[in-house]
């Protein structure tokens, strides 16, 4: 296995949770060293969720994936001094505390990048470095509500829905974090310094609403919750229920597609208007109803609709598609079992990491601080 294109970079990770372990388990898949600093005794406070794989949390184990750990009380006036030679050494540094926070440790970027100008340094957080919610506590839904992104997901009685997915989390904070990342270290390449990534999870929900931005702005039509073509209010891009209480993906946008599924379904031509998309969806949830998820299933098979039966997580993970594609191949196992490692966008020909690397205990690299390098 190749050694990956990351082989030569070390990470310090001082974050915890979702969104900057999951960026340095990108980071580490792709072989870079990651070595997480954590607190003694308890650590990253997601090795005590439930439930637990190993000595530790299953959140933990899948997010922590290939990393090392050291457990130091960064609150010890010692500590900056232990942590020297590996902050030298470093080439990221990646945070999650609040602004200011770091400075006050003595492990903020001014001090940091005077030690090592060559330093990147990745903050992440939800609202910024600096701003009017700058220091507001909030979490994933927070940031989708303050973003106009909660508005669009409505529920059967109107109103907004928890979404299925940690959008801010890992669309906001991780893949931009990692991103930046990989943009600073082909700009240090280019210059020889380093330099502070301020990564805001709320700044960076608006790319996923470009339509909603530019529909707004431009035709001053505002979207509204279950009203738009992506967020329920066409027929053509909608979910709906089969006679065994299962639901169809229907996603026929194109006229083509559009034309294929009618005629699939064979719904009636005086109800296939787009002038009238409440008419074309009653017409459409009669139709889909009168089958099962199985006829319906062997119905699409082969055919360009855009139309497939939804699937819950333990089919996805059974699924002979992903599976083929080597999506599940990576294995984690502790305490003798064995789960699936967690599938991340590296592609291919840039892992490096093995298919049976393990997660870190707490403190496992403390000999780290003993010596330098």
């Amino acid at each position: 296995m190749s050694k990956g294109p990351l082989s030569d970079v070390r990470v310090l990770d001082f974050s915890t949770l979702l969104p900057g372990p999951l960026a340095t388990l990108l980071l580490a898949e792709a072989g870079a060293e990651v070595i997480k600093i954590e607190r003694p005794g308890r650590g990253d406070e997601m090795r005590s969720y439930q439930p637990k794989f190993g000595a530790d949390s299953v959140n933990f184990a899948l997010l922590n994936r290939g990393k090392r750990s050291i457990a130091i009380d960064l609150k010890d006036p010692a500590a900056v001094e232990k942590l020297k030679p590996l902050l030298e050494s470093a080439d990221v540094i990646v945070e999650q505390f609040r602004p200011g926070v770091m400075d006050r440790l003595g492990l903020g970027y001014d001090a940091l990048s005077k030690l090592n100008p060559r330093i990147i340094y990745c903050a992440i957080t939800g609202y910024g470095q600096h701003g009017p919610r700058a220091d507001v506590a909030a979490h994933d839904l927070n940031y989708i509500a303050d973003a106009g992104m909660l508005a669009l997901a409505a529920g059967s009685d109107g109103a907004p829905v928890p979404p299925p997915a940690l959008i801010a989390d890992i669309g906001g904070g991780t893949y931009p974090a990692v991103i930046n990342i990989l943009l600073a270290l082909r700009e240090r390449d280019r210059t020889g310094k380093g330099c502070k990534l301020d990564i805001a999870m709320g700044d960076n929900l608006f790319t996923f609403m470009y339509w909603a931005i530019g529909n707004g702005e431009i035709a001053g039509a505002w979207p509204t919750p279950g009203g738009e073509l992506v967020t329920g209010g066409s027929p053509r891009y909608n979910i709906y229920r089969t006679r065994d209480n299962k639901f169809v993906a229907a996603a026929p946008l194109e006229q083509k597609f559009w034309e294929n599924f009618c005629a699939l379904i064979e719904l009636p031509a005086d109800v296939r208007d787009d002038r009238d998309a409440a008419k074309i969806k009653r017409a459409v949830t009669e139709k889909i109803a009168a089958k099962s998820a199985d006829e319906w299933r062997a119905l699409f098979e082969g055919k360009d609709v855009c139309c497939n039966i939804m699937a819950s997580i333990g089919d996805a993970l059974r699924d002979a598609h992903f599976i083929s594609r080597g999506v599940f191949a990576a294995k984690l196992t502790a305490g003798g079992k064995q789960i699936t490692a967690l599938p991340v966008p590296v592609a291919p020909p840039f892992r490096a990491q093995p298919d049976t690397a393990g997660y870190p205990a707490l403190g496992e690299a403390n000999s780290l601080l003993e010596r330098k390098e």
